[in-house]
């Protein structure tokens, strides 16, 4: 029998939850669970135990909450707990928690402190072994990261300076007087949005926090303010909205989503709505030989859930085209985690059925980066990627616009141009120019390996920052 601590990492979203239970107890626990939440349910059996709580440490903005659907799936075993700090308020059932309030569970106790600035309402959670007066971990949600802290400016302009300042306190007087040796779990890895240049690493300690992260270095506020503005990555579009759908209580499935098998026939007559959207997720050589027209490329990476969260709305009537029928159940759970859950169906026998149908096909040019470079001047290459991945080089004569934005900023550019899409490996190129595509433009080119090919193959690169070609 054992006291198990377990992080469960959802990729894409880069969002960790954590699995804690002691088998000699029976019991376990569950912190900020994703809606795919089967993998709690395995968990418990695979150690004999009954999931009794489970924990938001905030209202989170990055991703659909699973508290409600895991709950729903415990048939009556478990409550959902969130801090009422802050003045936060919730339209589902919940267990009201506050600073100081204390859990146990076999060996371990948890004990809630309020750390607000991410959120006013954030709670972290330290970890004690039962009996023992010093904390051996902290489980701190949006609020520390490894190399980072969590953002304050996701409740808007008019709260950002409010929530930075008590950003500052939380550093300063909850974690950088913990002791050093405590380990720190955060809800997020590297590639998450909720705070900067998150570290790679899943875990971390308060001593190395405080000698290498720059945020705990800071003693001042203005250093501190400054820093933290400066550093800030764009708000993803769905940010606002999952906050809002979080609060409220995300409708509970008790299993994957359904979604329809869609004969060519009937797919074609779902594709009447002008508000649907066709998310093809094939590979992007496989959208560039023939798609359905009017249709968005996010492969079905486990990115897929953030880009899906950028770029479609989460209420949006969704079609699905999937590199094969047994891909279903993978798509639907990325799209799923960050709240799409209207579908309308899917292409029974994927593009193999369109084609046999006769039906019309669009096609994507896919231009190697040799192609490009021979033909210099006949396209304008354009840059979807982040801002410093462009600051560090990109190809010559390149225009700039982060993939994020590009629906907001389409209207900025010319149709009758010739385009040449590109990021760092060819997956948000894609996701561009099928994007292009869908909105007019006809003259538009993949590149893929786009910028890791273009550095293989040797070729000139602009850096802004030297202001100068380099080889």
């Amino acid at each position: 029998m054992a006291f198990r601590f377990e992080p469960i990492l959802a990729e894409g979203i880069a969002q960790v939850s954590y699995f804690i239970c002691d088998e000699s107890a029976g019991c376990a626990a569950v912190i900020d669970p994703r809606p795919d939440a089967d993998i709690y349910l395995q968990k418990a059996r695979q150690y004999g135990v009954t999931i009794t709580h489970v924990f938001e440490t905030h209202i989170h903005a990055d991703f659909m909450s699973g508290a409600c659907e895991l709950v729903s799936r415990c048939n009556g075993s478990a409550k959902v707990f969130v801090s009422v700090e802050g003045d936060a308020t919730y339209d589902f059932a919940h267990e009201a928690v506050r600073e100081g309030d204390e859990f146990e569970f076999g060996q371990v106790k948890m004990m809630a402190k309020h750390t607000p600035g991410h959120t006013p309402e954030h709670l972290s959670y330290l970890l004690y072994e039962s009996h023992k007066e010093d904390p051996w971990g902290i489980v701190t949600g949006d609020s520390l990261f490894v190399d980072s802290l969590g953002r304050p400016d996701l409740l808007g302009d008019e709260k950002t300076d409010e929530l930075t300042q008590a950003l500052f306190n939380t550093m300063r007087e909850v974690f950088c007087k913990l002791r050093d040796e405590v380990i720190v779990y955060p809800c997020h890895a590297a590639g998450s949005a909720c705070g900067p240049d998150i570290g790679d690493r899943m875990n971390t300690t308060i001593g190395y926090e405080k000698k290498h992260n720059p945020f705990m270095q800071m003693e001042t506020f203005e250093e501190f303010k400054k820093a933290i503005q400066d550093s800030a990555p764009p708000v993803p579009t769905h940010y606002p909205k999952m906050k809002k759908l979080n609060a409220k209580g995300p409708e509970t499935f008790g299993h994957t989503p359904p979604v329809r098998s869609l004969n060519v026939e009937e797919f074609e007559k779902e594709m009447k709505n002008p508000d649907t959207i066709i998310i093809d997720t094939r590979d992007m050589l496989a959208f560039g030989g023939g798609h359905i027209e009017g249709s968005l490329n996010i492969g079905q990476r486990p990115i897929l859930s953030v880009w899906a969260g950028w770029l479609i709305e989460t209420d949006a009537p969704l079609l699905l085209v999937l590199p094969e029928d047994k891909d279903l159940e993978r798509v639907v759970t990325l799209l799923w985690r960050t709240g799409h859950t209207n579908f309308k169906g899917y292409l029974a026998g994927n593009m193999r059925s369109w084609q046999e149908s006769g039906k019309q096909i669009k096609k994507l040019t896919q231009l190697s980066v040799h192609e490009l470079s021979a033909n210099n001047g006949q396209y304008q290459p354009l840059d979807v990627r982040k801002d410093k991945e462009w600051q560090n080089g990109y190809i010559p004569d390149a225009r700039h616009i982060f993939l994020g934005e590009l629906s907001d900023k389409i209207s900025t550019l010319n149709k009758k141009q010739k385009f040449a899409v590109y990021c760092a490996s060819g997956y948000r190129a894609s996701i561009a120019a099928s994007l292009l595509q869908k909105n007019g433009f006809q003259n538009v080119n993949s590149i893929p390996g786009s910028f890791k090919a273009w550095k293989a193959a040797d070729l000139s690169i602009e850096n802004k920052t030297e202001n100068q070609k380099k080889k």
